[in-house]
């Protein structure tokens, strides 16, 4: 009898000592971990933030540096190739057609074409998460309203209404980054519905609205802080679609007029030099594709960190913590 018993014991504080180890891996990956250090534990993505920090850099403080080297026409220096170093370190890109750098007109460039990208996907992100909080939460008629409005905007192809839409007014900056957060809206709008109408049916919801909370406290205190981690992530997604396309219309003339520069502007006028001169529309290409491979690189790991389900792929203890 006392041989099962003993057995039966040592099974029973092995299963404990399982339990507690389970309990406190457990409690080690809900404990939570700070954003730099889940940023550190995803190489690609650490990499992706790297690049755009370093890029953010260049925006605020490279144009001050390098905008005499960007605009400065030097016909003795002209479609001068890359590692050229006779005529300073600023040249080692090389330089277009009329003598200036490629290495500064690509750091003055970043401005612009981020700028432009940036400012266009949060005007989105705003008009467009403060429509779809209204469909979603106030009612059926104003909803079927902002919907089929957003329906017009989503059936003509985006580049299309924008190409239009330039044509007929003037290229400018302004206009730009109207036409391509217009395009945007749409994405924003009918994500967030969709989340507002989920959510509004939850416990704490009925609760808040049992207890007297008006409509802009419910919706600013319970359901913002849901729909926000959402947005930002297409957000980052949404920043290399439109920087794709702020270069893409750029390329066709109708975009970012000289002499102001972008990226895409850049890789149209070093299209007629391929043959001759192929880092003039490599190299700001070049930049076009890193910066939105990081956009997206990044995005994938804002998806993971705000979503309870995956994101103890992250938080998951490794062998040299």
């Amino acid at each position: 009898m006392s041989a099962p018993a003993d057995k039966a014991t040592h099974t029973g504080s092995v299963a404990t000592s399982h339990a507690i180890t389970a309990q406190a891996e457990m409690v080690n990956i809900r404990a939570g971990l700070p954003w730099w250090r889940l940023l550190a534990r995803d190489p690609l993505a650490c990499c992706a933030a790297v690049w755009l920090v370093f890029l953010l850099t260049c925006v605020l403080i490279g144009p001050e540096w390098l905008s005499k080297e960007a605009t400065d026409i030097n016909l003795r220096a002209r479609n001068l190739p890359p590692g050229s170093m006779d005529r300073g370190w600023v040249m080692f890109l090389g330089s277009d057609s009329l003598g200036r750098s490629i290495l500064a007109r690509l750091v003055v460039a970043a401005r612009n074409t981020l700028s432009v990208a940036f400012t266009a996907v949060v005007l989105a992100m705003f008009i467009g998460g403060a429509l779809g909080l209204i469909a979603g939460y106030v009612g059926r008629g104003i909803g079927n309203v902002i919907m089929r409005v957003s329906d017009v905007i989503q059936g003509f192809p985006s580049l299309l209404l924008a190409v239009i839409v330039l044509y007929m007014l003037e290229p400018r900056v302004a206009n730009l980054i109207i036409v391509l957060a217009v395009t945007r809206i749409p994405s924003y709008l009918r994500v967030t519905r969709a989340e507002v109408l989920e959510i509004r049916e939850r416990g704490f919801v009925d609760a808040a609205r049992a207890m007297g909370g008006s409509r802009a406290h419910i919706l600013w205190r319970h359901i913002v802080p849901i729909v926000a981690p959402t947005l930002l992530t297409i957000l980052t997604v949404d920043f290399a679609i439109v920087m794709l396309s702020e270069s893409g219309l750029s390329f066709l003339g109708i975009g970012i007029q000289p002499p102001e520069i972008t990226w895409g502007l850049m890789v149209a006028q070093g299209r007629n030099y391929l043959t001759q001169a192929w880092w003039l529309a490599f190299f700001p290409g070049l930049m076009i594709m890193i910066t939105t491979l990081s956009a997206n690189l990044l995005s994938n790991w804002l998806r993971l960190i705000t979503d309870p389900v995956q994101r103890w792929r992250l938080e998951a203890p490794k062998a040299n913590d």
